[in-house]
């Protein structure tokens, strides 16, 4: 029924590709800032231009707070021309792209955020009390206070996006096109693991790390099918991020940040704990409460089902 949505609008194929190219200007356009700070050091003499392809060097262009805004501003670049594209190119309601219901229900949203949220932490803190020499006290108070301001105001744009695009967007989009809610499910899972290919930790970590970016759009997008609609989604990833960003970083993280702690251990190759137990452990939990909360039925059909045209016309006329 969520897939169903997209039906309310234009759903030819070449719609999305124009959709995604759309997306990506919008990327593209909110980089420019940062492309053009890189160019101002870079006549100043102050970039190697030999380590331009280091991510982590890159990163460390420029001061902790500035450089998590200009990471951030692709995404809120992204979102609003892919709000444009399916607005106008696809004559579709954001709501419509967001859920079944008859409005956003923000309180699965927070619901989800607070759970994650808390469970983040709490993982955090038990990690800190059993193996505190892998960790340096990282607290400035005044950057801090900045960077709680950027994260709150950014981090959900960047993390909407990306559910938008995957979980929304391209779900729907793969999903009416293949008719089939399976494909895009597991699509969706290995475009959203793959383009994490290039973050800083898979160079640290090894390539078992991809197991956990996979499984995350995996999770996230059982759960958008499950639920009829992304509020889930959109708020487990809001709090994955903004709680990460807030309370530890590394000098190999995709995000550098003014966090409470940083880890200072030696990353090696992902560890079980990292990897295997969210993914086939942790998830699967929060998948049993979330269905037992929100009382979810018929599982087969939802994950595996065709995807049905509506009989009745499509409403072009919504409005936003």
């Amino acid at each position: 029924m969520y897939i169903s949505q997209a039906y309310k609008g234009l759903t030819d194929w070449w719609s999305y590709i124009i959709g995604v190219i759309i997306a990506i200007a919008g990327v593209f356009i909110f980089s420019i800032p940062h492309l053009v700070a890189i160019s101002i050091k870079t006549m100043q003499g102050d970039v190697d231009l030999s380590k331009m392809e280091d991510t982590n060097y890159l990163m460390g262009l420029f001061e902790s707070n500035l450089n998590l805004i200009f990471v951030m501003l692709p995404f809120l670049g992204g979102l609003i021309f892919l709000f444009v594209a399916v607005k106008y190119v696809h004559k579709l309601p954001i709501l419509k792209l967001t859920t079944t219901r008859s409005k956003i229900d923000w309180k699965r949203v927070f619901f989800s955020f607070f759970v994650w949220g808390g469970l983040s932490s709490l993982f955090i803190i038990i990690d800190y009390t059993m193996s505190p020499e892998n960790y340096l006290y990282n607290f400035q108070l005044n950057k801090f206070l900045i960077l709680l301001v950027i994260a709150l105001v950014l981090i959900p744009f960047q993390t909407s996006f990306e559910e938008y695009m995957f979980r929304g967007y391209l779900m729907q989009g793969i999903g009416v096109i293949t008719k089939s809610k399976l494909i895009p499910l597991i699509l969706t899972s290995l475009i959203f693991g793959g383009l994490h290919i290039a973050n800083p930790e898979v160079a640290q970590l090894g390539y078992t790390i991809m197991v956990y970016y996979i499984g995350t759009g995996l999770f996230l997008g059982v759960l958008t099918l499950m639920d009829e609609g992304m509020e889930l989604s959109l708020g487990f990833h809001a709090a994955n991020n903004l709680f990460t960003a807030l309370l530890v970083t590394s000098d190999w993280s995709a995000l550098q940040t003014y966090s409470i702690f940083k880890d200072i251990s030696d990353p090696g190759e992902a560890s079980f704990i990292e990897i295997f137990l969210p993914v086939f452990v942790i998830f699967p939990i929060l998948l049993f409460i979330f269905s037992k909360k929100y009382k979810w039925t018929d599982w087969k059909e939802k994950l595996t089902g065709r995807v049905i045209e509506p009989n009745t016309e499509p409403a072009l006329n919504e409005h936003l």
